[in-house]
């Protein structure tokens, strides 16, 4: 069996979604920039609490720390909106708000990644990546 996954993206969401639901505090996943800056924007909102770089065998690995040990985590839910077979696009105009400003959406822009409210201040539009609340 191959560990090359199609979607390295949904693979990450998938180990958080799996990590919360059996209360480990932190994940490690292999590395890339799609990913890192996905999880730097996860720590930004204060929905996962570290996220590092380490040197591995080869390459590098991406530590993410969930939660502490004495508390629970602060993903509910964590939902990937883009696939390869399905792209999902918007306009600023059609940026959503989840949960009524309470979660957030990450999204892929001409700018970098960044998350919905960011996007729509400097008014572009991109590839919606996920969903947190």
């Amino acid at each position: 069996m191959s560990r090359l996954s199609t979607d390295p993206i949904a693979d990450m969401l998938t180990r958080i979604r799996n990590a919360v639901a059996v209360n480990r505090s932190e994940i490690t996943l292999p590395h890339s920039g799609i990913k890192e800056a996905v999880a730097k924007l996860l720590k930004e909102s204060n929905f996962v609490n570290d996220v590092r770089v380490e040197d591995a065998t080869v390459g590098k690995s991406l530590v993410i720390v969930i939660s502490d040990t004495r508390q629970g985590a602060r993903i509910s839910e964590i939902v990937r909106l883009s696939t390869p077979g399905r792209r999902h696009y918007a306009t600023v105009e059609e940026i959503p708000v989840v949960k009524q400003g309470r979660g957030l959406v990450i999204i892929s822009t001409s700018k970098g990644v960044m998350t919905g409210q960011q996007a729509k201040s400097a008014n572009i539009g991109g590839e919606l990546i996920c969903k947190v609340y």
